[in-house]
């Protein structure tokens, strides 16, 4: 390290320091950055002091304000709760039907609803509802458990396959992975289920598995494949409009194959029932319902 002296050029005495021949001047900071820099500091030591700040064993320094992001949250929430009070009230007595007629009700439905759905619905359903795969569009006007009013407040109170006691349930069984049919069947039913749709299909497979499907899917999909809302089997013979998992046909011999079934939670365990009206207005007012 250099000795301290002065610069010839600029007067100024150096630190000492040097690199590559080249010496620091020993410069004062300007004056508007000590301000801030200082200025900084102050804030921070009244920010310490006031606001919570520090972490303790067990807690934290709470602030001489002893203001909490929590506490303003539930204050928040409780005077949102207090300003919806009323219009929830008129939901309570009311029915679906009286909820769509009214339009102070249905304006109050519908912005919950949409709330709602897009906390809650949106992650499977989408923003605009309309689905994926394995998920239900709810803009296609198809519904596999019905799409009145009393028929979605139903499904979302109690959900799909979801474990409680009141629960949609259907059951797509795994025909080949459970070995049910046979894999040359299940390639035969493929082109049958291909066909009921008005799609060219080999006509010998077709021929094979007609009885196959009398005996194994007619109870649920119908002879004709038509569907039936009743255990929530869908229509094979719209063209794939009510196919949750694709209506090619690997999609189609998957299907067969593995029975999937995807599970719709049951809201009613944690909406009341004035949210869970306003959400079944929602959906049926903006997607496509009957």
């Amino acid at each position: 390290m250099a000795e301290r002296e002065t610069d010839a050029h600029t007067g100024v005495e150096t630190t000492g320091h040097e690199w590559d021949g080249i010496r620091e001047l020993d410069n004062p900071l300007p004056r508007w950055w000590l301000i801030i820099f200082y200025g900084t500091v102050a804030f921070a030591l009244i920010y310490w002091a006031l606001m919570p700040a520090w972490p303790l064993v067990r807690s934290y320094t709470p602030g001489l304000l002893h203001y909490s992001d929590r506490a303003k949250v539930l204050r928040d929430l409780a005077q949102l709760k207090a300003q919806r009070a009323a219009e929830g009230a008129k939901l309570q007595n009311a029915s679906l039907e009286a909820i769509e007629q009214d339009p102070s009700m249905q304006a109050y439905a519908l912005a919950v609803g949409q709330s709602i759905f897009g906390d809650n619905c949106a992650t499977c359903h989408g923003a605009g509802g309309l689905g994926g795969k394995g998920y239900p569009n709810l803009r296609a006007g198809v519904w596999l458990w019905g799409g009145s009013l009393e028929d979605i407040q139903r499904t979302i109170t109690y959900g799909v396959r979801s474990g409680d006691p009141k629960a949609r349930v259907s059951q797509m069984p795994s025909f080949g992975r459970d070995e049910i049919l046979k894999p040359e069947q299940i390639d035969d039913l493929t082109e049958y289920v291909v066909s009921l749709s008005h799609r060219p299909a080999n006509v010998a497979a077709v021929r094979r598995a007609a009885p196959v499907f009398a005996a194994n899917c007619a109870v649920c999909h119908g002879a004709d494949g038509h569907g039936n809302r009743q255990v929530g089997a869908p229509n094979l013979a719209d063209g794939g409009r009510q196919w949750l998992y694709g209506s090619d046909r690997a999609s189609i011999h998957d299907q067969i194959w593995n029975g999937r079934g995807g599970v719709m939670p049951a809201w009613g365990h944690r909406f009341d029932a004035n949210t869970i009206k306003a959400l079944a207005v929602y959906i049926h007012a903006n997607a496509g319902g009957q």
